[in-house]
């Protein structure tokens, strides 16, 4: 055995004499040992840190995934709550005009059926769907869960179901249903569905309440076994879905029926372009119709092609209301006791304001001493101007506020409009001398019907509600109490006024609101449209509105009709007027009223 010693330097080189060429070493041992042991220390750090982010960093998600991976998590949807109106000839009292409504759903698996073509002559004059569109559906083979119709009556289903049609089935789904369908969809307004395809409140109380009708939903948890399938004796966890509270509604089904149609009638005789109608308990503030034109119906609302439609003209609208606005006016200088109903001025036809001239709706030159009472019946602006001056701009501007204009009633109603009285707080004279006949300013219908409301209720302003009773899904229920805001005027003031608008109806040219035994106060207003582009107003163009309420003696209901650009007709005491006294017909025979008024015999 050789003991053999070797030296490494710079410049060594072994000899052939102690090394052969076949046992030669490239790399160096201590090289090669150095290089594994790098190697080692990296992947032992790697997996010391990958341990760390699985067992420290990603535990929860881990834990989360395995979790996942042995139980289930089934979504529990509540019942979305229901809206009822009153029916009080009926055994229940209420009515529900938005429910649920389970309908069958057909979906079509591709990968079951046997012969495309035959099923999709079978099926596609039944749902509605063209030819080719359904046999391109039934014809992915590679699918097995492909929608084709929904909503499906049971007639439709049970026809369907006896054809045993291979890879072709059902199931239900809740639908929102709406019994009445346009007669309530603008206070209803319709569930539709947002960018995620969840249901979703829009318009109306279904968006205004959403979140209370929507309910909560709940989970039930439950173990599985390695085929995905349910344990019946594995360990479960159900936390309950919360149904959505159910409304009740201070609309009244008959009085909201009888309103709406009387409203359609008269839109369609006169062609007009929109409008509405309302009813309230002066002394509540309760609504008990609310209709707007033109409707649509909640249930097929995607098939509306003009979404303004979806629009609640009776709180949404702003519009310049006209001689209807004299009521206020007059209210105003009364309070004040700046005038009687017996005061008198001299009316030429005409007023001078600044550099402006402001005229009689007729034109027409007077020379004429007339009274208050007189300025009421045959809607004077000259006479509603100098009521108005009698009180000042900033007294004028208050008691327009008072009665609730230039700020949202705070109707349950999603899109109130807040109206706009800007112009009289610039104290201008001639922006006062305007909106004493409904010029220059923006009002709502419920703002105007609600003002109406405060002089029938002995001048107290209350708050206008639609919603009566929330029933909570705990049994229990909420009550809406009537709310008294402020006092506008005094009583009376409020009943002198009164019989000056018992004038307008028995004395002046509005006899067409009169209805038979009974006292009724109103007035009519006539508004020109401003042209769009500021300068002046349209002359072939107005809007009329009559609002009243009755019987004076002790006033049940107020009533609001409103026509926007009716074609045909000249003033609102032939458009709307007479709707006023067919929906107040109705009323008094429906409350039961007695007569107040003893009619003179011919």
């Amino acid at each position: 055995m050789h003991r053999v010693t070797i030296s490494i330097g710079r410049n060594h080189k072994p000899t052939k004499k102690h090394f052969s060429t076949r046992n030669q070493v490239k790399t160096p041992r201590i090289e090669r040992t150095t290089i594994l042991r790098a190697v080692f220390l990296l992947f032992a750090s790697v997996l010391i840190v990958r341990l760390f982010v699985v067992m420290v960093l990603q535990h929860e998600d881990y834990v989360a995934l395995a979790e996942g991976q042995r139980t289930l998590r089934e979504k529990l949807i509540p019942r979305r709550g229901r809206i009822y109106v009153q029916d009080p000839k009926s055994e229940n009292r209420l009515y529900a005009i938005a429910e649920n409504q389970e309908l069958a759903m057909i979906y079509a698996n591709p990968r079951q059926i046997v012969d495309p073509k035959m099923t999709t002559e079978k099926l596609a004059p039944m749902l509605g769907i063209p030819h080719e569109e359904l046999y391109q559906k039934l014809s992915k083979q590679n699918d097995i869960y492909e929608p084709i119709g929904k909503k499906i009556s049971d007639a439709q289903k049970q026809a369907i179901e006896t054809m045993a049609l291979p890879g072709i089935d059902f199931v239900k789904e809740e639908w929102r249903f709406y019994p009445e369908g346009g007669i309530t969809s603008h206070i209803t307004g319709f569930v539709g569905f947002n960018e995620s395809g969840e249901q979703i409140g829009q318009y109306g109380l279904e968006q205004y309440f959403d979140k209370e009708l929507s309910g909560k939903s709940g989970f039930i948890h439950t173990e599985r076994d390695a085929s995905g399938r349910w344990i019946a004796l594995g360990k479960q966890l159900i936390e309950e879905a919360q149904d959505g509270y159910d409304f009740v509604l201070t609309i009244d089904k008959n009085v909201q029926y009888v309103t709406c149609t009387k409203l359609r009638e008269a839109a369609e005789k006169y062609n007009s372009k929109r409008g509405t109608a309302i009813v309230m308990d002066p002394k509540t503030g309760a609504l008990r119709a609310v209709c707007s034109y033109p409707a649509f119906d909640a249930n097929t609302y995607n098939e509306t092609s003009d979404i303004s439609v979806y629009t609640n003209v009776a709180i949404a609208s702003e519009w310049e209301p006209g001689s209807v606005f004299k009521a206020f006016t007059m209210a105003a200088a009364l309070d004040q006791g700046k005038v009687t109903p017996n005061t008198t001025y001299h009316d030429e036809g005409f007023v001078k304001v600044g550099k402006y001239t402001i005229r009689n709706s007729d034109g027409r030159k007077q020379d004429r001493m007339v009274d208050m009472k007189f300025v009421l019946q045959q809607s004077l602006n000259t006479g509603a101007i100098f009521a108005q001056q009698q009180i000042g701009n900033q007294s004028w501007l208050d008691y327009v506020k008072k009665f609730g204009f230039g700020e949202k009633t705070g109707i349950e109603l999603i899109s109130e409009a807040a109206g706009n009285v800007s112009n009289l707080e610039k104290l201008s004279d001639v922006y006062a001398a305007t909106s004493t006949y409904g010029q220059g300013i923006q009002v709502t219908p419920m703002q105007m019907i609600n003002g109406f409301a405060a002089i029938a209720n002995n001048g107290a302003l209350m708050k206008p509600y639609i919603v009566e009773e929330v029933q909570l899904n705990n049994g229990y229920r909420v009550q809406t109490y009537p709310q008294k805001i402020r006092d506008v005027i005094t009583p009376q003031t409020a009943r002198t006024l009164s019989a000056m608008l018992v004038s307008v109806i028995d004395e002046g040219h509005t006899k067409s609101a009169q209805v038979k035994g009974y006292f009724m106060a109103g007035k009519t207003g006539t508004a020109q449209i401003a042209k769009t582009d500021g300068r002046g107003y349209d002359e072939t163009k107005h809007n009329d509105t009559f609002i009243g309420f009755g019987p004076v003696s002790d006033p049940r209901f107020v009533i609001l009709v409103r026509l926007d650009e009716p074609v045909g007709v000249q003033w609102a005491d032939t458009s709307v007027a007479p709707v006023f006294r067919e929906i107040a017909d109705f009323l008094v025979d429906y409350y039961g009223i007695p007569p107040d008024k003893v009619e003179k015999e011919s």
